[in-house]
């Protein structure tokens, strides 16, 4: 675009500030707190490398490689990529794999879904691959159970897709942490999900117009998939993508998950100099180490241990001596503590370990 035509773009948005446009996190790929490429992805669904990103995998013999790569269009220095390292050419019915993001009802309410007013949303990204394909991009209503879908094209060449969907004027958002919008990408699909037409407007109950269309990413091991610069905002238009500092969206990340790894692998052994500690009193169930998140967690989250020298969860260093029977004894949004469940220790024994807490939706 040219400076006249991000301006203009920007001056036919809706009544969207012209900061805080982008309701979705990391579009620019930069956090990776728990790896930066993680293999033989697909037997299961989770979040595996980059921060907000989902993996959503089913009923599927496909395996694929999560990354982290230092590659994009001008303007963007990561991506994301996803590599077929298994193929899978015998597509089952019930067969699925999206990379999703889920967003909170908190987050959602500029978009006025349920009223009379109901934004018309505008999703915006770059992708490349190995070769031609066409996937789905959709956003599922996770409160109503509805969803609208578009189909978009990937070339070898990056492109920035623009799509917009229309406003709903039915099912409000609830307002409250709990997850009320997916934005899925839909990768690769059975009949169950294929055999319909496309779902567009919102509706529901259309499981078969989810993903029809779509190339499947698993028909070889030369498919790849690239994306970043992933943009969601209210209104009809695609504006400049919002590039926030490292530490903005680091801090927003730390809502949903957080360690203290500094990025190193999970349950590596990096020493006890980076690992929280301090001197305990030799109690069975003294408190040994307590802290706060950098920011208040979405929810109380869920967290485990690592012995900073062996990487073991559950265990705990104390001086030159691993013990291991180690626990979180209270947490809550903002705080964490653990003792040691009952085994005593030395008096003024030094403890260290790692923490991660999870809270992702």
């Amino acid at each position: 675009m040219s400076k006249a035509a991000d301006l203009a773009s920007l001056a036919s948005a809706s009544e969207t500030a012209l900061s805080n446009r982008n309701i979705l996190y990391n579009g620019a790929m930069e956090i990776s707190q728990r790896a930066t490429s993680v293999t033989g992805i697909g037997a299961s669904s989770g979040y595996f490398t980059l921060d907000r990103w989902q993996i959503q995998a089913a009923n599927t013999a496909g395996r694929l490689t999560m990354t982290q790569t230092a590659d994009g269009p001008s303007g963007f220095a990561t991506c994301l990529k996803l590599d077929c390292t298994t193929a899978d050419t015998s597509i089952a019915a019930a067969e699925s794999l999206q990379l999703t993001q889920s967003l909170e009802g908190f987050d959602l309410q500029q978009l006025k879904k349920g009223t009379a007013s109901a934004e018309q949303i505008t999703i915006s990204f770059y992708v490349k691959g190995n070769a031609s394909a066409t996937y789905v991009a959709e956003m599922y209503d996770l409160d109503s159970d509805t969803h609208i879908n578009k189909t978009f094209s990937v070339t070898t060449s990056w492109t920035r897709i623009e799509l917009t969907y229309v406003g709903d004027t039915s099912n409000p958002f609830d307002n409250n942490n709990g997850g009320s919008l997916q934005f899925n990408i839909w990768l690769n699909a059975g009949s169950n999900f294929t055999s319909g037409t496309i779902q567009y407007p919102w509706g529901g109950g259309n499981n078969p117009g989810r993903a029809a269309g779509i190339t499947s990413f698993f028909d070889s091991t030369n498919r790849t998939f690239f994306i970043t610069g992933v943009q969601m905002e209210a209104g009809p238009v695609a504006t400049p993508f919002e590039h926030r500092s490292y530490g903005q969206e680091l801090a927003l990340c730390h809502r949903y998950y957080w360690n203290t790894y500094n990025g190193a692998a999970i349950g590596s052994n990096t020493g006890t100099t980076n690992a929280i500690g301090r001197s305990a009193g030799g109690q069975s169930y003294e408190t040994i180490s307590e802290g706060n998140f950098p920011t208040t967690m979405r929810a109380v989250p869920t967290m485990q241990i690592y012995n900073p020298v062996t990487g073991t969860a559950g265990s705990i260093r104390g001086d030159a001596s691993n013990f291991a029977t180690c626990q979180i004894n209270f947490r809550g949004v903002n705080y964490y503590s653990f003792n040691m469940a009952g085994v005593a220790i030395g008096q003024s024994t030094f403890v260290s370990g790692h923490v991660t807490a999870d809270a992702e939706l």
